[in-house]
């Protein structure tokens, strides 16, 4: 059995016993021991014992990204990037760049595209994308993920040619117009055409993935790929091969889309099965949309357009039919829920069953009324947030949900300081996987580049605050707070080493610092 001593550095541990250490033992995967240096190499230091050393800089607890979907993101090296593109023209300059070398027929996937980031031009119409490629389906998913522009030849090949098509479809009412743009569970219309990737492209698309998650310092992940993986038992072999057959590293957690319901009742897998490498996590459904296209369900209507207050993916009837099923199952369930009113479902929805022993998940949260904390706080509760969305959607969302609304949302602080508990995220691809971007957003509010104070700055969370959300958040989302979050005596020797002191740094230098080291159970898998 290997002794490994990472020494010489400035170990954060989020262990309030003794919050910071200069070295750390690990034999088995675990931590064994840690403190000085000297006390280290004298209890530990024989002849044996391998050396790390972490040259005088700042490690953490591994950081824990709580909401992903790894199989999305390892695809989007395959998909044509619009997350860059300012103006609607740039947009199909683009677009006709990337069409014009592909062959008839041959799909063009892209992804990340956001007319709220535009200086120029709205979104695309059919027509127009028909002009820059006449010849090759396209299907382009927005930024959110709930919206998607499709072309003319996507749509015959989908079989939709006429507007009576589009109108027996669900793509239109009857007084509307196909305009190219497909929201919510519609874009499957078309997607439902697209060529599948077979296994090993599926498997190698997720390596790069998972490759690329700890490159920025990333030690575990909790994702949600079914949708992307070809279902239950295809996207279970595919990491089950990655992490314990090949001790790839990174540490997943799978969500379990609710569709998926069926196969998970004949299947052995319930919330908790499987190990520290791979394990499963809760049942994952939607209680509303996105903000970017007014489909998050909010208690009165959006500032900018009274006509809608957004939409529900399903009836309250219905949601508390999916929740009955997974807790049938004795399983957590993880909601998307980005609306007030949402929540509003959701906690009813919950309300009406016992709890079991993992806790349950309310993704993104982000517009919040202040009557709804309390039953926010609940030790059986977890709340997953993402705090790069601030980056993103401000200041356009100010004007979309209103001046009185906006202060209680997004509000990440008020949720800590009420005792709520509250675990980091990204929603990679919908946003950018790297960590120190979402830990950036959680003490600046505000996105790289930008030189004000931060918007609602009373929300900003110190560096601790932000770290605890990656790391024991992380660790508390899947009820394994006991192994990882902190390094301590006995948890898991997982780590993150950065270039730079996060602590003693101007937050903005959160963007010139690298990862150096990514530490997964006492073994360095990734070193710059």
């Amino acid at each position: 059995m290997t002794t490994t001593i990472f020494t010489n550095g400035r170990i954060y541990t989020q262990d309030p016993v003794h919050p910071y250490v200069e070295a750390i033992v690990a034999r088995d995967g675990r931590i064994v021991d840690l403190g000085s240096h000297a006390d280290m190499q004298l209890q530990w230091g024989r002849h044996d014992a391998k050396y790390v050393d972490l040259q005088g800089k700042l490690a953490t607890p591994g950081l824990i990204d709580s909401h992903l979907h790894l199989g999305w993101l390892g695809s989007t090296f395959l998909q044509l990037d619009l997350n860059k593109t300012t103006s609607k023209d740039e947009m199909l300059a683009t677009i006709k760049q990337a069409a014009s070398e592909k062959t008839a027929d041959e799909w063009l996937i892209g992804k990340g595209w956001d007319e709220n980031q535009f200086v120029q031009g709205g979104i695309p119409t059919r027509e127009e994308l028909d002009a820059v490629a006449p010849h090759c389906p396209i299907f382009l998913n927005r930024v959110c993920g709930h919206a998607v522009l499709v072309n003319s030849k996507a749509l015959r090949l989908a079989g939709i040619e006429t507007r009576a098509d589009a109108i027996a479809a669900g793509l239109i009412g009857a007084n509307e117009e196909l305009t190219g743009l497909l929201l919510e569970t519609a874009a499957n219309v078309v997607k439902k055409h697209i060529p599948e990737p077979d296994f090993a492209q599926l498997k190698e698309q997720t390596r790069k993935a998972i490759q690329h998650a700890m490159q920025l310092g990333l030690t575990g992940a909790h994702t949600e790929d079914l949708r992307d993986l070809g279902g239950l038992n295809q996207t279970y072999r595919i990491y089950d091969e990655l992490l314990n057959e090949e001790g790839l590293g990174l540490r997943c957690n799978l969500l379990l889309y609710y569709p998926h319901l069926p196969s998970i009742r004949e299947s052995r897998l319930r919330t908790g099965f499987g190990n520290h490498n791979l394990s499963i996590g809760a049942v994952k459904l939607f209680a509303d949309g996105a903000l970017g296209r007014r489909t998050a369900y909010l208690s009165a209507p959006y500032a900018d357009d009274p006509t809608t207050s957004g939409m529900p993916i399903h009836s309250q009837e219905e949601l508390f039919d999916i929740m009955r099923e997974a807790r049938s199952l004795n399983m957590t369930i993880a909601v998307h829920t980005i609306g007030d009113k949402a929540l509003d479902m959701v906690l009813d929805g919950l309300r009406q069953f016992p709890t079991v022993p993992y806790r349950d998940r309310i993704i993104h949260t982000q517009i919040l009324r202040p009557d709804q904390l309390a039953a926010l706080k609940d030790d059986s509760k977890i709340v997953d947030i993402q705090p790069r969305f601030v980056a993103s959607d401000f200041p356009w969302v100010e004007e979309r949900v209103g001046k009185e609304r906006i202060q209680h949302s997004y509000s990440w602080k008020t949720m800590i300081d009420a005792g709520i508990h509250c675990a980091g995220g990204s929603d990679a691809p919908v946003e950018p996987l790297d960590p120190l971007l979402g830990l950036h957003a959680a003490v600046t509010r505000k996105a790289p580049g930008e030189t004000h104070g931060g918007y609602y700055p009373e929300q900003k969370l110190t560096m601790q605050e932000a770290i605890h959300l990656f790391t024991v958040g992380g660790a508390m989302a899947t009820n394994e707070e006991q192994h990882k979050g902190t390094l301590s005596r006995g948890k898991l020797a997982d780590m993150t080493v950065y270039s730079q002191d996060l602590f003693t740094v101007e937050p903005d230098a959160l963007l010139s610092t690298d990862i150096s080291m990514t530490i997964i159970g006492g073994k360095v898998c990734y070193a710059k």
